[in-house]
């Protein structure tokens, strides 16, 4: 063989083996995305909007057939039972009762056996779980942080789930209880006589946080809602410890925590790789202030490249919360669904159109088995829902103009500002603005923006017993009970003492003094103000004083399809039809070039709601968008006219 062949031979070797080799790397890269967890925003069906938290087996199974049928070709597939279902439906039992909940001898939650009969003889939530599983769907639970207080008060043993057949958890030569690992003085602050924290420094407090999501896989469970860790009631150390557990399980559960108030970038970067799901606002309700209140918080989460960041075991979204459209019931309430959303139709289309292009999972929250024509048309919309699973580069685009339809409307932009007091997370650089002004008085104030008349704050000389002051100095010493100079009854908690919507800007609040890790904070070395419930720091913030007071009324949305259209959402948050338009040029630098927007001749496509044609163009699109309504375009560019 000459040398020509043997080069030509081996070139052919070569390049043979480089072919097998990507072939093999992309053999793997297709194997790791199909495993991949949560790969897209995840997508299903929540009771909570439309039983708050008195659903029965019966109900919950009638609405995950309907599910199967009409929604799972669609891609909901995950069908959620919210909170509470161990309490017992019966006189006096609410959201925040004591003594009608379900436990066990560990003190873990077990379904109300007169709503949830199958659950009867410990079998837990297994044969619905069985039987969601025969329609093709995934089950999912809602579960507060923490310990209960009914367990707390039963001092219940804690499981040794390592343990073959189980057992006491047994360390030091003892068995360890409820009342050794729970923290009355972190009782949840939404649900105060429902949960506690626990201390997981200790090896009893984890053996517990084992047992339960043990348990939980045991039964089926394929989807956890973890409540009353996150926001302003973060407790990462519990967060990261359920992570650990569900890594360890043998098939994958998707991990979802709230509530999600006064989170921040860095907050969600804090938790984004130990989840799959994290709420960012509030609850949210059929009100616009609470679907307006979306906006910024989703605009700084894609800012910081968090949708779709790395998460457990696979992805990670931040979650707006369920869509509270179709039949539902209110907040809180005792009864099941019974009135219809307070939305209107351009509203509607608004929080779905946000929801689909910042890439928000998607969890309905509508009674399934009233689902009229209108709202199933609505969450079923192949292009949100194409959007919502398979776009990307989605951001806020700032660079459109709005024109009022009505001249003699007065303008929105004129709005006094005001400062409210909220969390964020202790690594923000404003958190670091706090100072002691007179050490005599222990006043504190805040110091960032020179108000004219500084936020100060005044530490509470506490009038308490003997026996209370030895375990206020346990748990406390060096700590801050705060107050304002006129309120001298009343002192600054961390948290409401309600569970908020996402339109309440802030959770900060006085109450009456109480000697609890939610009303009291550390002054640090840095001049920040860390409040020792959930170690995040306190600011004040400037709030509008309306949710329009922004960009003149109107935002944009733009992000890429996966076949090289570009999608343009214009939102007009006015009382009054608003014409916004945008140039194809900013789009364009907005998307850095990532289309073929980018020395396009021309541009067509279709307006979504509409459903009108426009083009070719190569300057703008404009449209006259409707009060509180949405418009989405779908353009196709190309180098050719």
């Amino acid at each position: 063989m000459n040398r020509h062949s043997r080069e030509r031979t081996g070139s052919s070797s070569t390049l043979f083996f480089l072919l097998l080799l990507n072939l093999s790397i992309y053999s793997v890269s297709i194997h790791a995305r199909s495993n991949e967890h949560a790969s897209f925003p995840p997508r299903g069906w929540n009771s909570y909007d439309s039983f708050c938290w008195t659903i029965s087996e019966s109900e919950f199974l009638q609405s995950a057939e309907t599910i199967s049928k009409r929604l799972l070709p669609h891609g909901y597939q995950y069908v959620v039972v919210d909170y509470l279902w161990y309490r017992k439906k019966v006189e006096g039992a609410y959201v925040d009762s004591l003594g009608f909940d379900v436990i066990d001898e560990w003190g873990r939650m077990h379904p109300d056996p007169a709503r949830w009969p199958s659950s009867q003889g410990g079998k837990g939530f297994t044969q619905v779980a069985e039987k969601v599983h025969k329609m093709g769907l995934k089950f999912g639970i809602h579960v507060m942080g923490g310990i209960s207080t009914q367990a707390y008060n039963a001092n219940t043993l804690v499981m040794d789930s390592s343990v073959k057949g189980g057992g006491a958890y047994e360390e030091s030569g003892r068995q360890w209880r409820a009342k050794d690992i729970g923290m009355k003085e972190k009782a949840c602050v939404w649900m105060p006589h429902g949960f506690m924290s626990v201390n997981t420094k200790l090896g009893a407090g984890k053996a517990f946080l084992r047992s339960l999501y043990r348990l939980y896989a045991e039964w089926g469970v394929d989807f956890i809602k973890h409540d009353c860790v996150f926001g302003d009631d973060l407790n990462i150390d519990e967060i990261t410890i359920v992570s650990e557990v569900l890594k360890e399980l043998d098939r994958p559960v998707l991990y979802s925590i709230s509530p999600g108030t006064s989170v921040t970038p860095t907050m969600a970067k804090e938790v984004s790789q130990l989840v799959n799901m994290y709420r960012i606002t509030g609850d949210d309700w059929d009100t616009w202030r609470d679907v307006v209140a979306h906006f910024d918080i989703s605009r700084d989460l894609s800012a910081s490249s968090m949708i779709g960041a790395r998460g457990l075991q696979g992805k990670s979204w931040p979650d707006l919360d369920m869509l509270p459209l179709g039949w539902l019931t209110d907040q809180g309430s005792n009864f099941g669904p019974h009135r219809a959303c307070n939305l209107t139709m351009e509203e509607q289309r608004t929080q779905m159109t946000l929801w689909s292009i910042a890439k928000s999972p998607l969890m309905f929250g509508g009674d399934v088995r009233k689902l009229d024509d209108t709202t199933y048309n609505l969450i079923t919309n192949p292009t949100l829902l194409e959007i919502n699973s398979y776009s990307s580069n989605n951001k806020e685009f700032t660079y459109i103009t709005a024109a009022r339809n009505n001249p003699h409307h007065p303008t929105v932009n004129n709005f006094k500002t005001k400062h409210a007091f909220a969390l964020t997370s202790c690594k923000e650089p404003k958190a670091n603005t706090w100072s002691v002004v007179d050490k005599s008085s222990g006043k504190i104030c805040w110091n960032s923006e020179k108000p004219e008349k500084p936020f100060c704050l005044y530490n509470r000389k506490a009038l308490i017993s003997y026996n209370e002051e030895i375990e206020h100095n346990q748990l406390y010493q060096g700590k801050l009970h705060l107050q304002t100079n006129d309120k001298a009854e009343s002192c600054l908690g961390a948290s409401s003492r309600q569970k908020l919507t996402s339109k309440e800007y802030s959770r900060g609040a006085l109450s009456p003094c109480k000697l609890d890790a939610n009303q009291m904070w550390e002054l640090h070395s840095n001049g920040t103000l860390e409040n020792s419930y959930s170690g995040l720091c306190a600011v004040l913030n400037p709030v509008k004083a309306a949710a329009e007071a922004s960009s003149n009324g109107v935002r944009s949305w733009i992000a890429t399809g996966r076949r090289g259209e570009v999608y343009v959402a214009f939102f007009n948050l006015n009382p009054v039809k608003t014409t916004v338009s945008a140039k194809i040029s900013d789009i364009a630098k907005a998307l850095e070039n990532k289309t073929h927007l980018e020395g396009a001749s021309s541009c067509k496509g279709h307006e979504l709601w509409s459903g009108k044609d426009f083009g070719p163009t190569k300057d703008s699109v404009t449209i006259q968008v409707e009060s509180h309504g949405p418009a989405l375009f779908v353009l196709h560019c190309s180098s050719h006219a």
